[in-house]
């Protein structure tokens, strides 16, 4: 079965992961979601990933999901561009989440990145995700 939104669909087994308490989910592998989990472990919102080979030797991303003192680290994590709604943002209006509590994730002509590294790099691009 084809999927449609392979990004959505990571990000909603992160958040089911996080709800029922457990440390590690796996998802498909893919390139763009690889540079959003670099981007979440580069701000610290996971622990970390790795790819593994699943039983029908498909690639998977085997992700470690972060609590601290039992509660999840990421308290709120939501889609933004979706394939049928895209959304994109120049750098001057890049999006802050919770008042720069929070990061939006960017895929720019520069990469995947958080949007406190666009701001730096000057650079807008597509949102992908907001962080929280």
């Amino acid at each position: 079965m084809s999927m449609t939104d392979p990004v959505a669909d990571m990000i909603t087994r992160i958040r089911n992961g996080q709800r029922v308490g457990k440390g590690k989910i796996s998802s498909p592998a893919s390139r763009l979601r690889g540079a959003v989990l670099d981007v979440l472990e580069s701000e610290g919102y996971i622990r970390g990933y790795k790819k593994v080979e699943s039983e029908e030797g498909k690639p998977q991303y085997e992700i470690e999901l972060k609590y601290t003192e039992g509660q999840p680290v990421i308290r709120e994590i939501k889609r933004v561009s979706t394939p049928g709604r895209r959304v994109y943002s120049g750098m001057k209006d890049l999006p802050r989440v919770y008042n720069g509590l929070g990061i939006s994730i960017l895929s720019t002509p520069s990469g995947v990145m958080s949007d406190i590294q666009a701001r730096k790099k000057n650079v807008g691009g597509e949102v992908l995700c907001q962080v929280f």
